[in-house]
């Protein structure tokens, strides 16, 4: 009896073996799938976008995704799954675009996700497709045209964006009051909870022109920045993809196309395509 005990026990034993092996091996196989392969095996591309972020990424009455980031996004699923509609859109905000990817929870961000040092050592950046340096609004009547005019006034900007790190980096003893989004940064430009706001020049030129009694004072501040897809860290195949794309769309000028649907109804004459948009991933 005990030595037949011993035996099943043995079985038991190995029979558990085989079946670990066998978990083991269905995990290194889906480990072993490339992200387009996994993509094209679930028929959709998850891309983060803004909601709040109008002409760029925001979510319009009928409750469809718009701007020029989500114009790129349906051109991405069109391209890669043969339909525009496989795209799922996820709404993010600036300072979880990274935590986004990191988790798996989105394949791309197209968030007006600007380029930096920082950045680059936590997601892998594709080539660009839009330039951008930092603008700041303000009412009229008390408008801010230079930074030696905030000595005792309150800074609005939003958590995670490149506003936040440059005023901290350059200019620490100006008071900031941040927040998460991008709505609730401009409505308490609105309500008077700070003297100024900023953000990405390209988006505080259209909040200033759809919004009367304020002006961006401060057209350009800081280097030039790029503005470029983001994948998770490692995946070279699915950034690699994004960059040939990139590159086959400057054939039929498409980004300046993007901007004429997206942002010449907003911006008119008062800004230039030029100054905003990168085509084919080159400067």
């Amino acid at each position: 009896m005990k030595k037949f005990k011993k035996v099943i026990g043995m079985v038991l034993a190995l029979s558990m073996v085989v079946v670990g092996l066998g978990a083991c091996s269905g995990k290194n196989n889906d480990e072993a799938k490339g992200s387009l392969e996994q993509i094209k095996e679930n028929d959709k591309i998850r891309i983060g976008v803004f909601g709040d972020k109008p002409p760029f990424g925001y979510v319009d009455s009928n409750g469809d995704n718009q701007g020029y980031d989500v114009y790129f996004a349906k051109r991405i699923a069109k391209d890669l799954l043969g339909d525009e509609s496989k795209v799922e859109f996820v709404l993010v905000e600036a300072a979880s675009r990274v935590e986004y990817l990191e988790s798996n929870k989105v394949d791309i961000i197209l968030a007006n996700f600007t380029v930096t040092d920082e950045r680059k050592e936590v997601v892998d950046f594709a080539d660009p497709y839009m330039k951008v340096s930092l603008g700041v609004v303000s009412p009229e009547g008390a408008e801010i045209t230079d930074v030696s005019q905030f000595e005792g006034k309150k800074l609005i900007v939003n958590k995670g964006t490149t506003a936040e790190v440059y005023f901290k980096n350059n200019y620490p003893d100006i008071e900031l009051v941040s927040f998460e989004q991008n709505t609730e940064a401009f409505n308490a430009l609105k309500d008077g909870r700070g003297d100024a706001l900023a953000h990405d020049n390209t988006l505080v030129f259209a909040w200033a022109i759809e919004n009367p009694g304020f002006v961006t004072g401060i057209r350009s501040l800081g280097d030039v920045d790029i503005i470029a897809p983001a994948v998770k860290k490692g995946d070279d195949e699915l950034k690699d993809w994004i960059n040939e794309e990139i590159k086959s769309l400057a054939d039929e000028n498409f980004f300046h196309e993007d901007f004429k649907e997206t942002l010449l109804p907003v911006y008119g004459d008062q800004v230039d395509p030029e100054d905003v948009v990168v085509e084919g991933g080159q400067l």
